[in-house]
């Protein structure tokens, strides 16, 4: 079933088994996943059917810095569906190294294993509609899948690794109906939870504070609460409601908001292949379930432990658009429409620097000199993304020149002086706003610096390309585009300690026995991975728990 607080009466307290608040791919999980359970569920969404501005205003706060973090309502959509209404379908599942306590990490380490995780995550594969759970080229094909360079042999650098791809999927629009059909599941619209109330002694939640917009203020009363508003939001709700707990619930050691990560993004570097072009294969290969699939070069994990860095992986990638000597119609027609892309896609489009009008004529003189091939890209982007259902991921171009950049996605090293906090300024409903203060560190540009290394090292040994790079600008190439998108991770950590980390194992906040958190807040690292996958995955297993309770 599918209402609309606004209907709600003032005052009412409505009650549920389960309440689960935010409706994006963690809360909607959950909510599926305890279909036919024989508990009532009771999902709280603060957004409508579609994106509302005054919803969205609700994201609205300070980042210290904007160029190297966006503003706290860029990359989230407070709607029904969430974040996943806007992203981008890249999927991988983390890695065993990333649960290991790493003497060279400083705060590594979850209370589970790979091991543990690993059976959720085919059905989180399922949800995500990424076919079936297989993320190595020896698992995902039937027969020999064309590598990304011929001849990369390396016990360094793997290349049998894939990035699977969603639809994307919009959670609202393929699970919607099965919430709508449930009796056992009420989704509420427009309901904002504004308060976290505990019992006096703190130990349980007694009730939730709820509002909408406009509109009539209740309660709710709930056996068990699950927190799934993201990385930023849970935070802020945490802190926020400190009316028994001052410092804020599950906040007792001053955790919650802290060791606030996203991941190290870019590119790098000019990457000339000595293969024949026919050798090399950036694009995507779609696998026998119909799922897009790409290689990704990978630093293998007992490379990270000898070099002591981070997880680190990279895509072939075209070369700068921004630079209009590449010559190329395709590249210049993305250039020129930069301002007609969403903020989310066009800022990784952007270089920093200002857009003359030289520049601008340079653009066009491509497009009008490479007309035949504007054209076929132009008719394979409108058949095979913008009108198909499963959508072509990205841009591929491929080079003439076999010439390439690499496109890296780093993790970061989990600080405590990275953080979320309240600020004094309130929303329309009466919350603190969130300050942004998210920090990189020396490990993690080196992380970048030594991983573009042991790859250049490696196609010079097998003879396949030169990578060239300026080692002096690497950390300005790893923060061009600052904080990685909607990555918003680490905020209510996983820990057995509760003086380090906010919720234990079970994703249960520490001293609060019916109160749990469904999020990338939760992870106490971040991994190379896009979260989604795995937050989806934390879902499963967390509503295993609660159909058992």
């Amino acid at each position: 079933m599918i209402d609309d607080a606004k209907t709600t009466r003032p005052g009412t307290e409505l009650t549920a088994d389960i309440c689960i608040v935010g409706a994006g791919a963690a809360g909607i999980t959950l909510a599926l996943e305890l279909i036919g359970s024989g508990k009532s569920v009771l999902v709280l969404e603060s957004g409508g059917m579609k994106p509302e501005d005054s919803a969205q205003a609700l994201y609205t706060g300070e980042t210290t810095d904007e160029a190297l973090h966006p503003p706290p309502d860029k990359y989230r959509v407070r709607t029904f569906g969430g974040s996943t209404t806007i992203w981008g379908g890249r999927c991988m599942p983390l890695d065993p190294i990333d649960f290991e306590a790493r003497d060279y990490l400083p705060h590594s380490g979850w209370p589970i294993r790979y091991d543990d995780l690993a059976p959720f995550y085919p059905r989180a594969n399922e949800l995500v509609e990424a076919g079936k759970f297989a993320y190595t080229a020896e698992t995902a094909y039937d027969g020999p899948a064309p590598p990304a360079i011929r001849g990369f042999d390396s016990d360094k650098v793997s290349q049998n690794r894939l990035e699977r791809f969603s639809l994307p999927t919009n959670f609202a629009a393929s699970h919607g109906d099965k919430l709508a059909a449930a009796t056992n599941v009420r989704v509420l619209l427009h309901a904002n939870c504004t308060g976290i109330r505990l019992t006096a002694d703190g130990t349980a939640v007694d009730h939730l504070d709820v509002a909408v917009l406009d509109g009539p203020r209740f309660t709710v009363k709930a056996r068990e609460v699950v927190l799934a508003t993201g990385g930023l939001e849970v935070p802020r709700l945490l802190l926020a409601s400190n009316d028994v707990k001052p410092a804020g619930v599950g906040n007792d050691h001053d955790v919650v908001g802290r060791y606030y990560m996203c991941h190290i993004a870019g590119t790098a570097g000019t990457l000339t292949v000595t293969k024949p072009r026919s050798d090399v294969h950036h694009g995507y290969v779609v696998t026998p379930d119909g799922i897009y699939a790409r290689r990704r070069f990978a630093i293998n994990e007992p490379v990270q432990r000898a070099l002591r860095v981070g997880n680190f992986i990279a895509r072939l990638h075209f070369a700068n658009l921004n630079n209009p000597a590449h010559r190329s119609g395709i590249l210049s027609g993305l250039y020129l429409a930069k301002s007609f892309i969403s903020y989310e896609y066009s800022k990784r489009l952007h270089d920093g620097q200002p857009r003359t009008f030289k520049t601008w004529l340079l653009h066009a003189r491509n497009i009008v000199f490479d007309p035949f091939d504007t054209l076929a890209f132009l008719w394979h982007w409108i058949t095979k993304r913008t009108l198909a259902r499963r959508k072509f991921p990205s841009v591929v171009i491929p080079s003439r020149a076999n010439r390439f950049s690499l496109d890296f996605h780093s993790e970061q090293q989990p600080s405590p002086d990275s953080r979320i906090t309240l600020i004094e300024q309130r929303d329309a409903l009466g919350l603190p706003q969130i300050r942004i203060d998210w920090r990189y560190t020396q490990w993690d540009i080196d992380t970048v610096r030594v991983s573009l290394g042991v790859i250049r090292d490696e196609l010079a040994r097998t003879g396949c390309g030169r990578l060239e790079y300026n080692e002096a600008t690497v950390a300005e190439e790893a923060l061009r585009y600052g904080a990685y998108g909607g990555h918003h991770i680490g905020t209510a950590r996983m820990g057995a300690d509760p003086k380090t980390s906010v919720v234990d194992a079970d994703l249960r906040v520490h001293g609060v026995r019916n109160l749990s958190i469904a999020s990338a807040a939760v992870f106490p690292t971040s991994s190379q991975a896009n979260p989604t996958l795995t937050i989806v995955a934390l879902a499963v297993r967390l509503a295993a728990r609660l159909r058992a309770a």
